[in-house]
């Protein structure tokens, strides 16, 4: 099948069937052989013995559910193959040029809501066993040499600051880093208390 050229959705013996003009003629291509995806493809396979069935008279209420769904399924065809499709109306007979829907723009997404509550409640978690994590080895350590303590906390510092700065993008990770940051900031304030207390 030639770029540009829009490919014609049809049912064939109870099976869909995509044609296309090669610059030979045209030539009946299987769903299955189109990078449409697995999904799409058993939908297309579907579509095409309802179809048949109401082409046969087997269920005439169905007729316009059947045109319906070959419509959106020519849609999903046309956006997965980048190109228009002429989709046949089994029923009607009708053929129409269904065009790609362009790609959606970065405004046109939707912004996914912000979990505050659920987020301050991991991140006001995740600091509170970080305070107590930090400032226990910091007070056991205190007890053999009060520098231990002080080494204790730049090196948890130190050993966490890599892995809150890359996790602090990440959407659930940011409030586990944001609780671990507060935890660190609390216990370095608390290590005077620790050291000269």
């Amino acid at each position: 099948m030639t770029e540009g050229r829009p490919v014609e959705l049809r049912v064939r013996n109870e099976r869909p069937v995509l044609v296309g003009t090669d610059g030979t003629g045209n030539r009946e291509v299987d769903p299955d052989t189109l990078p449409l995806g697995g999904e799409l493809a058993g939908a297309l396979r579907e579509w095409a013995k309802v179809a048949a069935a109401v082409d046969r008279g087997d269920a005439d209420a169905a007729a316009d559910l059947v045109s319906r769904r070959g419509a959106q399924l020519a849609a999903r065809v046309a956006d997965a193959l980048g190109r228009p499709v002429e989709y046949a109306d089994p029923v009607t007979g009708e053929v129409v040029v269904v065009e790609p829907s362009p790609p959606p723009t970065a405004a046109e997404r939707p912004a996914e809501p912000t979990p505050w509550s659920t987020g301050l409640t991991v991140a006001g978690f995740v600091l509170v066993v970080t305070v107590i994590a930090v400032v226990s080895l910091a007070s056991t350590l205190h007890e053999t040499n009060p520098l231990l303590a002080l080494v204790s906390n730049v090196v948890i510092s130190a050993g966490l600051l890599p892995s809150i700065w890359l996790a602090r993008r990440v959407a659930v990770w940011r409030w586990v880093a944001a609780g671990v940051a507060g935890g660190i900031v609390l216990s370095w304030l608390a290590l005077p208390f620790i050291l000269f207390g």
